[in-house]
């Protein structure tokens, strides 16, 4: 019997042993959603209405130095980033008829007041939202939408937030930010909050995430101060990665809307409090 059992096991470890040499390894590989591997839906019938801005579109509105654009489609309403304050924030989407309660989900590019300052005020009117967040937000931060009783996403990677809508994922080194990607019958809308990373890297990341060509890029530009040398550099390279339109506002500065306004012609939109751009 022993001799039985032993030849069993001699043969076992065998057998492993074989596994081991003949038996490919399986990598381990981050966890990410695929964005460019899947069938990406188009969004249609879409709304930008940017309901907090330091430019001013409509008279009646109120200028803030900050960003909120409210992306109205089908399905959804999602708030972008919520100005530096909420009753700024809520008096302009009052006024522009969308009611706090209208909101499905909120996305905060990055930690920066101006663009989270409007959210705990926000979420005393509506608090049945999921907050989409930066993994690198201070945990004090989460605590707080926590306890006001909304749901939290902490991003790190790539993210589809909504059908045919999604996050680049963190990005930048000093500054985290996420921006959005809108997929469209007309190609890529990408909505930006300040574009710390730089604004060429967001759009070149999110080309290389869906392999669809831009229709708009709307936002922050953070190019307030920059010289002419470097803008027309940037306008350049928005040309060079056939960017159709752009509506840029916020941080991006006057001479930056100049420039953009020159080389763009029609396909520039001028962007702010009160805009509304439907595609």
């Amino acid at each position: 019997m022993k001799k039985i059992n032993l030849l069993v096991l001699a043969i076992l470890i065998l057998l492993a042993l074989l596994a081991l040499f003949l038996v490919k390894p399986i990598k381990k590989t981050e966890e990410k959603m695929p964005v460019n591997m899947i069938n990406i839906t188009n969004v249609t019938n879409i709304s930008l209405i940017t309901v907090y801005d330091n430019y001013q579109h409509n008279s009646e509105l109120k200028t803030g130095f900050g960003f909120g654009c409210v992306i109205k489609t089908k399905d959804k309403n999602i708030l972008f980033d919520t100005g530096s304050e909420s009753l700024t924030l809520i008096g302009n989407m009052e006024k522009l008829g969308i009611k706090p309660e209208e909101i499905n989900i909120i996305v905060l590019s990055h930690i920066h007041g101006d663009h989270v300052g409007g959210l705990l005020g926000f979420l005393e009117k509506n608090s049945n939202v999921t907050v989409f967040i930066l993994d690198s937000f201070p945990k004090s931060f989460k605590n707080e939408i926590k306890q006001m009783g909304a749901l939290i996403v902490e991003v790190n990677k790539e993210i589809e937030i909504e059908k045919g809508i999604y996050s680049t994922g963190e990005l930048g080194i000093l500054i985290k930010e996420q921006s959005l990607i809108i997929n469209t019958k007309k190609g890529l809308v990408i909505v930006t909050g300040c574009a710390h990373p730089g604004i060429i890297n967001i759009i070149k990341r999110a080309k290389e995430l869906t392999n669809k060509e831009v229709y708009l890029v709307i936002g922050g530009f953070h190019l307030s101060g920059a010289s002419d040398s470097e803008l027309k550099n940037i306008i350049e390279s928005f040309r060079e990665i056939h960017v159709k339109k752009v509506a840029p506002c916020h941080c991006s500065g006057d001479r930056c809307r100049e420039l953009f306004k020159q080389e763009y012609k029609n396909d520039f939109i001028s962007n702010g409090v009160g805009k509304i751009i439907e595609i």
